[in-house]
């Protein structure tokens, strides 16, 4: 039996997102600094230079969830279908159609034809198998895909241009995560190397092509002659319309911002509000849009005491004024949190009434439970004081600055919070290990199932939870087809997390860049990552 609600240009039925009746409303806009000008019509040629503040250490999109490297790597691969970023619709990409068995256990996807990877390999129901056998075996670094694909049991050939995935239980977030960048294909080529040995370098089948890779410094990519399988959603057709496009790191985010003023870049990512207010008046354009997902928090690990201790953690979101972390730190689009989820997340559900400032309740709660402030103002308990380590990565240039905050916001309510800088390639192997005691991050998904990836304990529990209601709560999510029945467990599931304060909501990340007005159609997808396949320049 199928699950249909629209027709394809062909011949099969087309599933719609069982996320279509909540719309994303995700807030996208140009301009800002300046209003870019009608440019006329695109042209193909030329080369532009992106300046990010940092490197995954790997270019392989199946391993790697910071959103810099993932703005590089996403366009080498294609994926099986595409979400809508306006409406959460789930489109045709690679598959041109699909079947969903009623259980939500069995996908069978039917594949375009013509489509190759940049070695010459065809992108057909094999190279489906092989990547999916593959991705369930990866390690540390694909902490997303462990996610997507928990509960795999199969993939079957049926046809060269026909595939059928199974489970061994309901799984109907499956079918969003075939439009992520975790789920891009590789050609069968690169699927058997190591880890270690796909981060340095894979091969896809989309617009661009790996043309170099050095590490902390660039990735180069380059235009992929004879392209002509792009997404549905895309504008134009045939090859991507820029030669080159050159990701550059560099870090200090003032070094970014006055290379796009001076023209050594033409794109910069991770604005900060100082950028923002610098670039008004200038001709430089703005483009924002909200990140669906996992808010950046502050993730205790329950295996050690302070982290274990809920009176611990309410304290320490009471402590916190996350309007004046948004004022003081990010551009004019931010939001505070208001659930683990971002407002633009389907199925979100607001829980702002367990995540307000209240700094004198903190400390009743503190002095309740028998904590004792000190002569340095921090509390401490049976000889112990109150103090943890929050462990972070630069891979956002607001992530320093937005810590220092809170650190100082927590100290003032008598809480120590120290902070230790991990390199961005060491980040998912410190996480998976357990060594933090709070660990600061944000995970992007246009989907509420990146909850039960962070979360459940049958998955990687990176935080060490313990087992409870939350685990059946995040298991039903993933798997009931009915949306209402969905949508209700991930609110329930977003209240015992939130209520619980397993972990401290703090921002929403909101996605801006700045780009030169000689650069045109930088889109975002439904997880505000950049598409370049349709973006042109008229600068040469």
């Amino acid at each position: 039996m199928r699950a249909s609600t629209h027709r394809s240009s062909g011949r099969r039925l087309i599933p719609v997102a069982l996320l279509a009746t909540a719309s994303l409303a995700l807030a996208a806009c140009g301009g800002g600094a300046g209003a870019q000008a009608p440019a006329g019509s695109p042209t193909s040629g030329g080369k532009a230079t992106i300046a990010v503040a940092s490197d995954a250490g790997c270019v392989d999109p199946q391993q790697v969830a910071s959103n810099d490297t993932i703005w590089s790597t996403r366009q080498i691969v294609d994926s099986l279908t595409d979400q809508n970023p306006k409406t959460g619709e789930i489109v045709p990409w690679l598959a041109e159609s699909w079947d969903i068995s009623p259980d939500s256990t069995a996908f069978t996807f039917h594949l375009r034809k013509g489509a190759t990877f940049s070695d010459g390999s065809a992108v057909d129901a094999a190279a489906v198998k092989v990547n999916l056998d593959r991705a369930v075996t990866l390690g540390a670094r694909a902490g997303l895909i462990r996610g997507y694909l928990s509960g795999y049991a199969a993939s079957t050939v049926v046809d060269p241009q026909t595939v059928t995935v199974s489970f061994k239980q309901p799984n109907a977030q499956f079918l969003q995560a075939t439009s992520t960048h975790s789920l891009g294909l590789l050609s069968p080529a690169s699927v058997p190397l190591s880890d270690d040995e796909r981060c340095k370098g894979v091969i896809g089948s989309g617009p661009f092509v790996l043309g170099s890779y050095t590490p902390n410094q660039s990735v180069v990519l380059t235009k992929r002659a004879g392209y002509s399988w792009g997404s549905s959603l895309w504008k134009h057709k045939g090859a991507a319309y820029l030669d080159q496009v050159t990701f550059q790191v560099v870090p200090e985010s003032g070094v970014r911002a006055g290379s796009l003023q001076s023209g050594e870049s033409d794109v910069i990512s991770s604005i900060g509000p100082q950028d923002e207010a610098a670039f008004k008046g200038t001709n430089v354009v703005l483009q924002a849009r909200s990140n669906p997902g996992v808010v950046f928090n502050l993730g205790f690990n329950h295996q050690r005491p302070l982290g274990a201790d809920p009176v611990v953690r309410k304290a320490l979101s009471l402590a916190l004024d996350r309007q004046q972390i948004v004022d003081t730190v990010y551009t004019s689009q931010t939001k505070p949190a208001t659930s683990i989820l971002a407002s633009t997340t389907p199925m979100y559900a607001e829980q702002k009434k367990a995540l307000g400032s209240d700094p004198k309740e903190a400390g009743k709660l503190l002095k309740d439970a028998g904590w004792v402030r000190g002569s340095d103002g921090i509390y401490a308990k049976d000889g112990r004081k109150l103090s943890l380590t929050v462990s972070w990565s630069a891979v956002i240039g607001t992530n320093k600055p937005a810590l220092e905050l809170i650190q100082q916001q927590a100290a003032a309510s008598g809480i120590d919070l120290q902070l230790k800088e991990l390199q961005v390639a060491e980040s998912a192997s410190v996480l998976a290990s357990g060594d933090f005691d709070i660990y600061w991050s944000n995970l992007t998904r246009a989907d509420p199932d990146i909850l039960r990836s962070s979360y459940s304990t049958a998955l990687a529990n990176n935080y060490r939870l313990p087992a409870s209601d939350l685990d059946a709560a995040l298991a039903a999510q993933a798997a009931d087809s009915d949306p209402v029945k969905r949508a209700g467990a991930a609110a329930q599931a977003q209240q015992l997390i939130v209520d619980s304060y397993d972990v401290v909501p703090v921002v929403e990340l909101t996605t801006v860049l700045a780009h030169s007005p000689k650069i045109h159609d930088v889109t975002y997808d439904a997880s505000s990552r950049i598409q370049l396949f349709d973006t042109w320049t008229t600068g040469g």
